[in-house]
């Protein structure tokens, strides 16, 4: 929602339009998560803390009762519990959690053993979008290894209707099926196609798991998360899957 950070807003005008969007969607807070990706979006913390406190005054002064807060779309680097320590890695909201987003297109390499070393360092991973990532059938198992070690796991509204094709929905039901999958978000780039709204996908999730269950991953756990809470999470047993 940042103007011109990345390749999300390209001006303030989509950015307040984005807010006015969110506001009416009933969305009251908003984590700014522009990319942190070396040599693409260079975007170190103190400048992104920067633009999140002029956007907010923006939003005051434009009468928004949005409220927005710091963070970052982490790509996983050798450095990224340093970059974190150091601030150049924002956490969301200053908390021990952060945005891990994994390469689109192929599994890294040691992905697993990158992602439980920073779980044992202290700073827990919100992995974004695994179910529409390229290689997510062939390592699901992973991310559920991840999810049980103690990752996050943030799923995309519109893939849970069909906006980025069947693959991703199907995949993104597993997850909230099984267990593993924690918090919706909007994963919002424009006031266009990919808008801030999570009131549809919402709607979805209740309509499957009833209404408790679509409060605690568009509600309660973004909470947690923002205050620096403990998410408790339970796994059921595989013999109950269907």
């Amino acid at each position: 929602m940042l103007p011109g950070i990345d390749d999300g807003a390209q001006s303030l005008a989509v950015s307040l339009e984005m807010a006015r969007i969110a506001s009416d969607d009933g969305i009251t807070v908003t984590a700014c998560t522009p990319h942190l990706l070396p040599g693409l979006f260079d975007n170190p913390g103190p400048a992104v803390r920067r633009m999140v406190q002029d956007f907010q005054d923006t939003l005051l002064e434009a009468g928004s009762g949005l409220q927005v807060t710091t963070g970052a779309d982490v790509h996983l680097t050798p450095h990224t519990v340093a970059e974190i320590r150091s601030g150049h890695a924002l956490t969301l909201n200053d908390t021990r959690y952060f945005l891990l987003e994994p390469p689109h297109m192929t599994a890294p390499p040691g992905f697993f053993q990158a992602v439980t070393g920073i779980l044992a360092s202290g700073f827990i991973p919100v992995i974004t979008h695994p179910e529409r990532l390229a290689w997510i059938d062939a390592h699901y198992p992973v991310f559920d290894k991840l999810a049980r070690q103690g990752c996050l796991m943030q799923l995309t509204a519109g893939a849970l209707a069909g906006q980025f094709g069947g693959r991703a929905e199907r995949v993104a039901w597993q997850m909230i099926d099984e267990g593993i999958a924690d918090v919706v978000a909007s994963d919002a780039h424009s006031a266009g196609r990919r808008r801030p709204v999570l009131s549809r996908a919402r709607r979805l999730v209740e309509s499957r798991f009833g209404p408790e269950r679509a409060r605690k991953m568009f509600v309660e756990t973004p909470a947690l998360i923002l205050s620096n809470k403990s998410v408790e999470r339970h796994f059921p047993s595989r013999a109950s899957l269907p």
